[in-house]
């Protein structure tokens, strides 16, 4: 089968067109054929070497997102069969390839509403929202959140999962995402490039950090006494979310097949869609122009491949 692989780390040159041998179908598992998989910020990170467990790993294929068609079901399967529409986010990368094995456990249905692609953008960035604003955050009714970079990928996705959890949401984005984000049911959009938000926000809820840095420093500022700082980047100051009263951590998404069902059931009901950048093919040039794209750091919601 055709792949997109990565032979050794440096920059999307590294991206190469081979073809390797078809995934096996363990007897828990299903073999997807790729319709659409998404490009996430951890792709290129891996891809440059940032990451260096994964040096152990190479060659490897990227990708942390399949939309597609089950074309095989393990033996001790039975939630699905040849021809539904699925997708998730495999415990393993490997999704820039025509076909992928995935743990049956967390797979999900594609509702009917949704294209491939706008499937395969859910999963990683859409889980990771839920996990850090429900799981860790503990968001709820009434209560307040502030989500950095709400036009990213994990963005998009945690104002929408926020609005349905009825929390008040505010955001950071430059001004000419302010008319999305307002879309998606921001409550106070603050343009980071003219606004501090350590000024304007207080008594907060929740922070999710996708920043790190002088951001999540700030983010101490704009939290009530019991609030939550959850990042994605990097373990919070234990000192500074002492003295502010505060709690907050650092966590790395876990793939979860309820968790991705009851995002498919708000996908159904309208209350999650994804917002698309841009859409690549699945081939050498076609992921190597996502990349670039994504290492811009100028994506709004997610940059989606093709495999047709």
């Amino acid at each position: 089968m055709k792949a997109i692989v990565i032979e050794a780390f440096g920059g999307p040159e590294q991206l190469k067109e081979k073809e390797v041998e078809k995934p096996a179908c363990g007897v828990n598992q299903v073999l997807i054929r790729t319709h659409a998989t998404s490009v996430n910020p951890v792709d290129f990170k891996i891809r440059q070497g940032h990451l260096k467990e994964a040096a152990d790993q190479l060659p490897m294929i990227l990708g942390g997102d399949v939309a597609g068609t089950v074309v095989e079901a393990g033996s001790n399967v039975t939630r699905f069969r040849e021809g539904d529409r699925v997708f998730a986010r495999p415990r393993q990368f490997g999704t820039y390839a025509e076909y992928v094995a995935v743990d049956a456990d967390i797979v999900a249905r594609i509702p009917e509403q949704l294209s491939f692609e706008e499937a395969a953008a859910i999963p990683l960035a859409a889980m990771t929202a839920w996990q850090a604003l429900v799981d860790h955050g503990r968001l709820g009714k009434g209560q307040k959140v502030l989500i950095h970079a709400g036009a990213g990928g994990v963005g998009t996705y945690a104002i929408q999962i926020a609005k349905s959890l009825g929390a008040e949401v505010a955001s950071t984005a430059s001004a000419a995402n302010e008319e999305l984000l307002r879309s998606l049911g921001v409550d106070h959009f603050i343009n980071y490039k003219e606004q501090d938000f350590s000024q304007i926000l207080s008594d907060y809820d929740v922070v999710l950090d996708t920043m790190g840095g002088d951001i999540q420093l700030d983010s101490f500022k704009v939290l009530k006494s019991g609030g939550r700082l959850v990042s994605l980047v990097e373990q919070p100051d234990e000192k500074l979310a002492k003295e502010a009263g505060v709690t907050g951590n650092v966590f790395m998404m876990e793939p979860k097949g309820d968790q991705l069902e009851q995002l498919a059931e708000l996908a159904a009901a309208g209350k999650l869609k994804s917002i698309i950048d841009e859409t690549y093919p699945l081939t050498e040039q076609g992921l190597r122009d996502a990349h670039e794209k994504s290492e811009s750091h100028h994506t709004r919601g997610k940059l989606v491949i093709t495999a047709g």
